[in-house]
């Protein structure tokens, strides 16, 4: 029995690891062997820079004159709001900003819907060719929307996703996880733009041509799904580090895990409905990055909790796991010390990948018991 347990464990730990180690090996070795280039240039297509606000008042005048204010010719970027529902006087403001200027538009949308609700609707009244997606509470640098567009110049290219810049000014522990997941993550997104598409974007700083954006049913996500169509029509979706915008961490481990929950949710149902892109058949590399990017690291908490457990029933058989145990006891309490707001580097990354698996095991309980979430609270998760 002791060989069989024995191949198990090591199937467990290397499938579960595979998503955040091995895969991303094997891409930027892709990314070196097949590199395919984006022909950015200075263009300035018409845009139109959507937002979708919920009880925004804080931020939306902000980000609004934001993006009015943006490095680009101002006869050729407007600004579409919709307020979904809103009830603190984000409508009051949105108002007078429309009265203010032309170039803002403003739509209230009740009862309230959802982000992806809205972003339909605004997208069937824009004029641009290209799109941009904000959050009301994004703040671009003064380029960002140039940045963004150049990479059009490229034919091939239906969808640019920028870079989200985490700050995090109390040095807390789970905004310090947040932000080395992130730049992992960008990095990760600049590899997988030099294999041909990027799997998966913020959604703070994206543009798509607006041709290619189909309309999605409510509790789709659009940061996932609108990528996966673009790529479904034969179009690139690229990652440019030179478009930023900076955001606030979410700062609370519970406000964090309630975020993760959700995205890692609306992705399981984004997966089942564009399942046809996992068919290596049809785009063997896509599908392989599919897979291992999104599929495989939201499932990876099932093949590492195996691993746990076996190597419980090894430990007792072998002393050499004994060993590897007392690694995974370290791990656990450098978790717990996580939690606790330890300032230790290692320890809130070990906090933060446990958050990430743990999120995608109560999300994936939800999903196979058919729960969606098309609504939520804003920067609370």
């Amino acid at each position: 029995m002791s060989p069989f347990i024995e191949t198990l464990f090591w199937l467990c730990l290397l499938l579960g690891l595979y998503p955040y180690a091995l895969y991303p090996c094997f891409a930027a070795l892709a990314a070196q062997l097949f590199r395919r280039h984006v022909d950015r240039r200075q263009i300035t297509p018409r845009t139109t820079v959507v937002i979708s606000a919920y009880n925004e008042a804080r931020h939306i005048e902000a980000t609004v004159r934001n993006k009015l204010q943006q490095d680009y010719p101002q006869d050729l970027l407007d600004v579409m709001v919709v307020s979904d529902g809103s009830t603190d006087g984000t409508d009051e403001i949105l108002q007078r900003l429309a009265a203010e200027s032309p170039r803002v538009k403003y739509w209230r949308q009740e009862p309230r819907q959802g982000k992806t609700a809205a972003l339909n609707t605004l997208v069937e009244r824009a004029t641009g060719e290209i799109v941009v997606f904000a959050d009301a509470n994004s703040m671009y640098r003064p380029d960002t929307i140039r940045q963004l567009v150049m990479s059009f110049a490229d034919p091939a290219v239906g969808y640019v996703s920028g870079m989200m810049i985490y700050v995090n000014p109390d040095g807390s522990m789970t905004g310090d996880g947040c932000s080395a997941y992130m730049r992992y993550e960008n990095w990760l997104r600049a590899q997988e733009t030099s294999i041909g598409s990027v799997v998966g974007v913020d959604g703070g700083v994206d543009a798509v041509r607006r041709k290619l954006y189909r309309p999605m049913q409510a509790d789709q996500l659009p940061d996932f799904v609108l990528p996966l169509d673009v790529v479904d029509q034969d179009h690139r979706v690229v990652f440019d580090p030179n478009a930023q915008l900076c955001e606030d961490t979410l700062t609370e481990s519970a406000a964090e895990f309630r975020m993760r929950v959700r995205v890692s949710l609306r992705a399981l149902w984004a997966l089942k409905s564009k399942a046809n892109l996992l068919n290596p058949l049809r785009n063997a590399v896509f599908a392989w990055q599919l897979w291992s990017h999104k599929v495989l690291r939201y499932m990876s908490f099932l093949p590492l909790g195996v691993a746990c457990l076996l190597n419980v029933v090894l430990a007792m058989l072998q002393p050499v796991y004994r060993v590897i145990l007392v690694a995974q006891v370290f791990f656990w309490v450098a978790v717990w010390a996580g939690a606790r707001g330890s300032r230790v580097t290692a320890v809130r990354l070990a906090h933060y990948f446990a958050l990430l698996n743990v999120a995608s095991a109560v999300a994936f309980g939800r999903f196979v018991r058919g729960r969606k979430q098309v609504l939520w609270q804003p920067r609370l998760g």
